[in-house]
């Protein structure tokens, strides 16, 4: 296991950038604690991909360097790092059966027979296929071939990090959920470094520890599941992370008071601002409908189940709400009221943090 240093790292694959928008990674400054479990999450061609394939030595980085436990390894080979890396489409050899597949980096290492056995034994077992271990990979569907795949990467115990670029893409739905939770057995029980990445918030949210958050090469937010959920650093992560995403509200803000639409009420605790756009993040979980508050009307409902989603409108403004399905909803004219503490406001998309959070650090 190791512990993964980004110093001053980005990357362009022009040969002459010559604006920040000439790079795939802006510059980042990051460690990532040895022993944990990372989702890299954001939307397709946000940088997650070229971020993994740095880390794993397939891409040297233009700017900055990649460090193991202190170590420059940025001008070594994938195969220098000691890390497993699966990809989003299936690498097995179609000659070897399924056994001999799991087996073959061990055997490369050489491990005693008893101990590859063993090992190979339980990762069969964990990715549901200890009956066709003699079966050859040719004959195999794409999704039973991936998860020869996550097993090769998961049978060491030796690397520095598993590495997986949207593993689950071609794995049948049914087969995700038990994978995933495979996986965080895994991580439980040997402490291996993990980088996941993905662009399903589910994915990324029930696999990881820590969430790293991109979009358009940089790197917003990285933070726990509830941190994500409750205090999204930037509104890229509240409208991305959650479905549906943070409501966002255009407004003025004085101390401790707020207007948005031309009501003013108030916020529960003071924020400083310097004069930027500011904006009021609440997500639909916190918000209820009575008769007080900011004015609007309900424009359809969308039953999902246990919950409904209202659909509002607020001054031309869509908004959404999650109200049980035991709870009435009004018809046309309504108010919508913030659940005390689900409020988060932004300045320039960068999150505000209240007086009371400021004095406590």
């Amino acid at each position: 296991m190791a512990e993964i240093t980004l110093e001053k790292l980005a990357h362009s694959y022009l040969s002459d950038p010559k604006s920040p928008d000439d790079f795939a990674l802006q510059e980042m400054n990051h460690v990532w604690r040895d022993g944990e479990a990372y989702a890299l999450l954001g939307p397709s061609g946000c940088g997650k991909s070229t971020l993994l394939n740095i880390i794993s030595g397939l891409l040297v980085p233009s700017h900055g360097r990649v460090l193991f436990d202190g170590e420059d390894v940025t001008p070594k080979a994938t195969a220098d790092r000691n890390i497993a890396q699966v990809f989003q489409f299936p690498v097995v050899y179609d000659t070897m059966t399924v056994r001999e597949n799991l087996a073959f980096p061990l055997k490369n290492r050489g491990l005693p027979a008893s101990e590859i056995a063993d090992r190979v034994g339980r990762v069969g077992r964990m990715i549901g296929m200890e009956a066709t271990l003699d079966r050859r990979a040719s004959g195999l569907t794409a999704d039973a071939k991936q998860k020869i795949s996550l097993g090769r990467g998961m049978v060491r115990d030796d690397v520095n990090a598993l590495l997986f670029d949207e593993p689950l893409t071609v794995i049948d739905p049914r087969m995700k959920w038990e994978l995933r939770t495979q996986l965080k057995t895994l991580h439980r029980d040997f402490g291996h470094t993990m980088i996941y990445v993905t662009h399903d918030q589910t994915e990324a949210l029930t696999f990881a520890d820590r969430v790293v958050v991109m979009n358009d090469g940089v790197v917003v937010q990285i933070g726990t599941p509830e941190e994500l959920f409750e205090r999204p650093e930037h509104t890229f992560v509240g409208y991305f992370i959650g479905s549906p995403g943070m409501n966002l509200f255009d407004a003025t803000i004085e101390g401790r008071k707020a207007v948005i639409a031309g009501t003013r009420f108030d916020l529960g605790q003071g924020y400083r601002t310097a004069g930027g756009r500011i904006r009021i993040g609440v997500r639909p979980e916190y918000i209820r409908l009575g008769d007080h508050g900011l004015p609007a009307r309900v424009t359809r409902v969308e039953d999902v189940g246990r919950h409904r989603i209202v659909r509002l409108d607020l001054d031309g403004q869509e908004v959404s709400a999650l109200v049980p399905e035991e709870r009435s909803v009004p018809d046309g004219g309504t108010h919508i009221q913030f659940v005390e503490g689900g409020v988060n406001v932004y300045e320039d998309e960068w999150r505000v943090a209240p007086d009371t959070e400021r004095q406590a650090a």
